[in-house]
């Protein structure tokens, strides 16, 4: 995602750095590219389903629940692995791990493809969330371990612009593929279009992608990776399946259990790192300011941009009553702006430092007024185009907010770290993302019934631009310049 300060310098590689080949050492432009298609698989499959599932729904009869553990079995998985999927990066080695993940998100967006039963294609995204823990910390790892300088500065910066992008591209993407119903395939298409991209991704990355890994791996963290896992799954499953299956016991036990288990993973993680082991998130790294600050300022971000994508794909189809196509071609404008945004702030960011992320979260605060007003006064006659202003200036505020703030929590991190940094990095994102579509999501279908699609959805927006507000306030505790 971007950077930020208003100087940048070159992160040194420690004295015991990986021992590479000097030819392997640099990350090409093709090898950057590659590494870039791999992160937006994930990212994009997390949103690709919104526009699908009243297609979905109507071919398998899946319901209301089923059809929320669809979304919900992937991100649960996938935010849960996360961590873990850093950590293997940095012992096994980052680029193997990297076409594992490939190839295991290609047979998985297979069998989700090929799901005769909603059931089956649970347990599918289930099987693709994992597979997609294995592959995006690899990402970040990698640019962070073959550049320095104004090349990774770069390489972040359009990291971040791929993600941010491939959110919205998800959707628009999703319904184009619905629409054209390729071969008779409708929903099935937006999984089996994985494939030939995921094996195109595993022949560049075998070439073009170094090897890298920790100089000193760590040992595997089991009671960490329990807890850690427990802690996101008690916390993220009941507050996206719960109001889908009427909020029965198991949910409030779980919601109990969540406080308990995340004060049972600090203590297990300080405890090894005061013994000398490695925890699976060493507590020190969240005491680097940049780590701190950044995450803080992530996780209200990507709860707002989450649940946004939700709900405006269901409020375009159900109120609106547009088509896949039409819904998800009404967040091009956003995908265009918010990766323009995302390419000028290095340059940005070197002249303006943490102001740009201040700024980016003005002008998000804009485009959500400006999109509320356009909702409430041409309700139920808005077009796509009258869509349009608002969502182009909201995608370029939050292409100026979200890639500098991953910059900004990378530009700290020891080279050692980078796996398991970026890891902590990309969970609180994805975390955040699905957090977003429970609570935004459920308070949107809550209000649906009492007052209307419409209003559901300007509450649903004004929510969110109380959380820019927010946004905007702890963006004051980031770090003025970055090394």
């Amino acid at each position: 995602m971007s950077d930020t300060g208003t100087q940048t310098t070159t992160l040194e590689a420690p004295a015991d750095a990986p021992r590479q080949h000097p030819a392997t050492a640099a990350l090409t432009p093709l090898g950057l590219l590659t590494v870039l298609l791999g992160a937006a698989l994930p990212l994009i499959d997390f949103f690709i389903v919104n526009v699908a599932l009243p297609t979905i729904d109507h071919d398998l009869h899946a319901g209301a629940a089923m059809l929320e553990m669809v979304v919900a079995g992937y991100g649960v998985a996938y935010a849960t692995l996360l961590v873990l999927g850093g950590r293997l990066g940095d012992t096994v080695g980052r680029r193997r791990l990297f076409l594992w993940g490939l190839a295991a998100f290609g047979l998985t967006s297979l069998a989700c493809g090929l799901a005769p039963d909603a059931a089956t294609l649970v347990g599918a995204r289930v099987a693709q969330g994992a597979a997609a823990a294995l592959l995006l910390p690899q990402v970040l790892a990698t640019i962070q371990a073959t550049t320095t300088g104004k090349r990774r500065a770069k390489a972040v910066s359009l990291y971040g612009g791929t993600a941010g992008v491939s959110s919205a591209v998800g959707q628009v993407l999703g319904g184009l593929l619905v629409s054209a119903d390729l071969a008779g395939t409708g929903w099935r298409a937006v999984f089996l279009v994985n494939m030939p991209i995921a094996a195109a991704a595993w022949l560049l990355a075998a070439r073009t992608v170094p090897e890298t890994r920790s100089p000193r791996p760590a040992r595997a963290d089991v009671p960490g990776t329990v807890l850690l896992a427990t802690t996101l799954i008690t916390l993220l499953l009941p507050l996206t399946e719960g109001r889908a299956a009427g909020w029965p016991l198991w949910s409030w036990v779980l919601l109990a259990v969540f406080p308990f288990a995340g004060a049972a993973f600090l203590y297990v993680e300080r405890r090894a790192e005061r013994a000398g082991r490695t925890p699976l998130v060493p507590p020190s790294l969240l005491r680097i300011p940049s780590v701190n600050s950044g995450l803080a300022v992530i996780v209200p971000f990507s709860l707002g941009f989450g649940g946004f994508m939700f709900v405006v794909a269901v409020a375009l189809q159900n109120g609106l009553h547009y088509g896949p196509f039409a819904a998800g071609l009404s967040l091009a404008p956003l995908c265009v702006t918010f990766f323009l945004a995302s390419l000028a702030g290095p340059r940005l960011v070197r002249r303006f430092g943490r102001r740009v992320v201040i700024a980016g979260s003005l002008i998000q605060g804009t485009g959500l007024i400006a999109l509320a007003l356009t909702v409430h006064t041409s309700w139920p006659g808005t077009s796509v185009a009258g869509l349009a202003p608002s969502m182009a200036v909201l995608g370029f505020g939050q292409g100026m907010v979200l890639p500098v703030l991953l910059r900004i929590v990378l530009s700290e991190l020891p080279v050692a770290q980078a796996g398991v940094g970026g890891g902590v990095m990309v969970t609180t994102q994805q975390s955040g993302l699905a957090l977003g579509v429970a609570t935004l999501g459920t308070l949107f279908l809550a209000l649906l019934p009492a007052v209307g699609i419409r209003d559901a959805l300007l509450a649903a927006l004004l929510t969110q631009l109380a959380i820019v507000a927010g946004t905007t306030a702890l963006a004051l505790r980031l770090p003025r310049t970055v090394r």
